[in-house]
């Protein structure tokens, strides 16, 4: 018979133990701390949604809709993608499952999210995200507590080296102006610029802005900057006070843009000098156009996200997770009884593990190197299981086992 080759993951996909899995939970274990915090509930959305969603949401020509999805039809003939990002699910779902009652709503998520592209430090096929939004909030005070969230959430995660770059992406009036300019300056270079950013100036001209490609950068450095709209300036100068008095710090980043009709107004990143080139580590901003696209009425939103790997390679390492009792079966006549005592501890709120093989001596060995608050040793005397507790912190082992019921000597 020839031998069963093992299937090897799909590359871009991780499998987490040991200390990388306990930085993975630390990192959501904070965000569900400073979540309650700021008041945002819980929510949940599928993995799987229809394609429509996220092309109507995120642009038929981005990169994310036409190389980087994972859709296909399913076997009903439906055309259906997993998501690759939070938002545009949270906002199907706010239309759909009828949450426009709760708005302004508060929500908060976190779970994986696939793109097929290159991996990387920091960057998979399946990834994993924290998502926090408001729906139906129109006033610059829902994005300083959403920045203010961010901001928080970084700081109790104890990383390191961050600044917030902050922009304004004006009202609609403001920003068809500055989209016309933007067309009109990068037109006179045509020839000058990147392949990609020739396409994105006839598609998504905002976007040459942020292009990384060495041709575009003088023509994107010296582009002619926004004019806002008076209602503009006040919102983002609301936005700023707000900031200002929340204690969160932040830098103008004039060049930070999204590139989608439907942002407005504040735009972020929260970034660092610690993952290279790929430095950002949360992100968001104000999308009050994307529910239109999804048939919906106009609805003002902000909202951000953040990456949990990235995250994860950014914080300390967690204390690794201490076992509170080892139970020692010196006496293989004592196994069954361990199960009872074990079920004993663990009802009063204690964790368990029963060691019950190899020999007297490394059994306790391995108790030992199991690094246990308690060991809790079980022995047969005249047929009658008794007990002896090792105690390298508090004692409490030793008082809830002292009201345990032990099996009586002739059930031995």
């Amino acid at each position: 018979m020839s031998k069963i080759q093992t299937p090897q993951p799909i590359r871009g996909m991780q499998s987490l133990l040991g200390e990388e899995a306990d930085r993975f939970h630390a990192v959501i274990a904070g965000f569900d701390r400073v979540r309650r915090l700021y008041g945002f509930k819980r929510v949940e959305v599928p993995v799987l949604e229809p394609t429509a969603v996220f092309a109507r949401t995120m642009g038929e020509t981005t990169d994310v809709v036409s190389k980087e999805m994972y859709s296909f039809e399913d076997r009903s003939g439906d055309a259906v993608t997993l998501r690759p990002e939070f938002t545009a699910g949270i906002a199907r779902a706010y239309l759909s499952e009828g949450w426009q009652q709760f708005a302004p709503l508060k929500v908060a998520t976190h779970g994986p999210a696939f793109r097929y592209e290159r991996p990387q430090k920091g960057r998979f096929r399946q990834f994993h995200q924290l998502d926090a939004e408001i729906i139906g909030a129109g006033e610059p005070q829902a994005d300083v507590e959403l920045l203010a969230f961010g901001a928080q959430l970084l700081a109790e995660l104890g990383i390191k080296g961050v600044s917030l770059k902050l922009n304004t992406l004006g009202d609609v009036a403001s920003r068809d102006a500055w989209r016309a300019q933007l067309v009109e300056h990068f037109s006179s270079h045509r020839a000058d610029l990147s392949e990609d950013s020739q396409q994105r100036l006839d598609k998504n001209p905002l976007r040459i802005l942020d292009s990384k490609d060495p041709r575009d950068r003088p023509f994107a450095d010296s582009a002619p900057p926004m004019t806002l709209t008076a209602e503009a300036e006040d919102f983002f100068a609301a936005v700023r006070a707000g900031l200002d008095a929340a204690g969160v710090a932040y830098e103008l980043a004039p060049h930070l843009v999204r590139g989608l009709d439907y942002y407005r107004h504040t735009a972020f990143e929260f970034v660092t000098d610690q993952l290279g080139a790929q430095g950002t580590v949360l992100a968001g901003g104000r999308y009050d156009g994307l529910i239109e696209q999804l048939g919906g009425p106009h609805t003002p939103a902000v909202g951000w996200a953040a990456g949990i790997e990235r995250l994860g390679m950014l914080i300390d390492a967690p204390a690794p997770e201490a076992i509170d009792v080892v139970i020692v079966v010196e006496d293989d006549g004592a196994a069954e009884a361990a199960w009872g005592a074990a079920s004993h501890l663990r009802s009063n709120g204690l964790s368990v593990e029963i060691i019950a093989s190899g020999s007297a001596r490394k059994r306790f060995d391995r108790a030992v190197k199991k690094g246990a608050l308690e060991i809790a040793v079980l022995a047969l005397s005249d047929g009658q299981v008794t007990s002896r507790v090792k105690s390298f912190g508090e004692p409490r082992a030793e008082a809830a086992l002292a009201d345990h019921r032990w099996p009586e000597p002739s059930a031995q």
